[in-house]
């Protein structure tokens, strides 16, 4: 494979994130890259795909500037650009935990665990993993055993996990997410409430995990969602055990789509048969949609719109009767 995809971040101070923004953006583009990166005063997130050539050249430029001293890239082969853009956002903060009172991981956060460590720690009868993803990423790919928080975003996990505090109590807890940098800031709001005996996180995240010579990836079910044009990728080096459930009709899946309604956009896993036969909604209120996207990209007449839509209720009637 030509390409590669570089997944990365690294906490530390940038001046003016709105001109690091402008300036990294004109680099990247002259590199030949695409993919999107967040800027902020606390520091850069990223992910971007390129040729061999052109990451290499990124990775240097980012290594020789000393504000990124110690930046650690996690590295993919890919068949081609894993972005159709390329886009640099300056923003008030690298993940957004919406506290009124901000953890700094340079002041607080969880032991770092290597993945050969987690992979020992997690199967301790005294220890919970917790997943700090959102649902629809847990869905398709976990830790086997690891807690799912009931969220749609991020900055809701504090807030259950007060809820449901005696799930931490007496317990080590060890945290993970896609590629560390969620963990960072959350294992140390764990510590700061004082939740659970111990915590820990998978330093470098799934991602590591996935590659490392020890942990194989073992453990882990299903695949792990990526904020990318590849949506998911394999984790488990040793064995493939599907998790993911078709939206529609439970059946083992790990195909995502978003809802075709561009109101709602749940993600939702579901095969290209589930797909065409609900034209691509959520829920029969999204089927109806009058700016259906799935309508709209396969330029479905409206009779055979009609027609769906009438055996879908039917359907939908039986159901709830």
């Amino acid at each position: 494979m030509n390409y590669r995809v570089l997944l990365y971040y690294h906490y530390t101070t940038i001046e003016d994130p709105t001109q690091f923004a402008s300036e990294h953006l004109e680099a990247c583009k002259a590199m030949n890259l695409k993919g999107r990166i967040l800027v902020a005063t606390e520091g850069i997130n990223g992910t971007v795909s390129g040729t061999i050539e052109d990451t290499n050249a990124y990775m240097d430029l980012m290594r020789n500037n000393p504000l990124f001293e110690g930046i650690v890239f996690k590295i993919d082969e890919a068949e081609g650009h894993a972005f159709k853009k390329m886009k640099v956002r300056p923003r008030p903060e690298l993940v957004n935990l919406s506290l009124e009172d901000d953890i700094n991981p340079h002041e607080i956060t969880g032991r770092y665990l290597s993945p050969a460590e987690f992979m020992e720690e997690m199967q301790r009868e005294d220890t919970v993993v917790l997943d700090v993803r959102n649902t629809y990423e847990y869905d398709v790919g976990h830790f086997r055993g690891a807690i799912r928080p009931e969220v749609e975003t991020f900055r809701d996990t504090p807030k259950w996990v007060r809820e449901n505090k005696d799930l931490f109590e007496g317990k080590r807890v060890l945290t993970y997410c896609t590629g560390g940098i969620r963990c960072e800031k959350f294992s140390g709001w764990l510590k700061r409430e004082g939740i659970g005996e111990d915590v820990g996180q998978l330093h470098g995240g799934i991602a590591t995990y996935s590659k490392d010579p020890v942990a194989k990836g073992q453990h882990w079910d299903g695949k792990m969602y990526v904020f990318d044009e590849r949506i998911t990728v394999p984790i488990n080096q040793v064995e493939h055990v599907v998790v993911g459930k078709d939206h529609y009709d439970g059946t083992p899946c790990e195909r995502y789509i978003k809802c075709s309604n561009p109101d709602c956009n749940k993600h939702i896993l579901a095969s290209e048969e589930n797909e065409a036969k609900h034209l691509g909604g959520c829920s029969i209120e999204c089927t109806k949609h009058p700016r259906n996207r799935y309508v709209e990209k396969h330029n479905l007449p409206e009779d055979q719109v009609r027609a769906t839509i009438a055996e879908l209720e039917k359907v939908w009637q039986g159901a709830t009767n």
